[in-house]
């Protein structure tokens, strides 16, 4: 069963910029599209952005311009650049495939505040 690690997350000011990562233990990285999930308070999980096998990515609405995924297969690991922050960004930030069908991490906290 193929596990992940994520982490890079934390506190920052409103407009303020994180890089995620994500390592993917076990082999079979490299051909999945890969997605960023996170669940903010009160809300449930929700798909942010997902980078297939052959480097195609898509975002929602609501951070296209501002959140980058990309992947390293050498490494198997997927990192979400996220520039200009807002408060509205804080939850917690998961990784996994777009089929959602590895074992889900523990995530990374990102709080967005003055």
């Amino acid at each position: 069963q193929v596990q992940l690690v994520e982490s890079g997350g934390g506190l920052v000011q409103p407009g303020g910029s994180l890089r995620l990562a994500c390592v993917a233990s076990g082999s079979g990285f490299a051909s999945r599209t890969m997605a960023w999930y996170r669940q903010t308070p009160g809300k449930q999980r929700e798909r942010v952005a997902f980078i297939s096998s052959s480097g195609d990515t898509l975002y929602q609405d609501s951070v296209k311009g501002r959140f980058t995924i990309l992947r390293d297969n050498a490494k198997n690991t997927v990192y979400l650049q996220i520039n200009s922050l807002k408060p509205e960004d804080t939850g917690l930030y998961y990784c996994n495939t777009r089929a959602m069908d590895y074992l889900w991490g523990q995530g990374t906290r990102v709080t967005v505040s003055s």
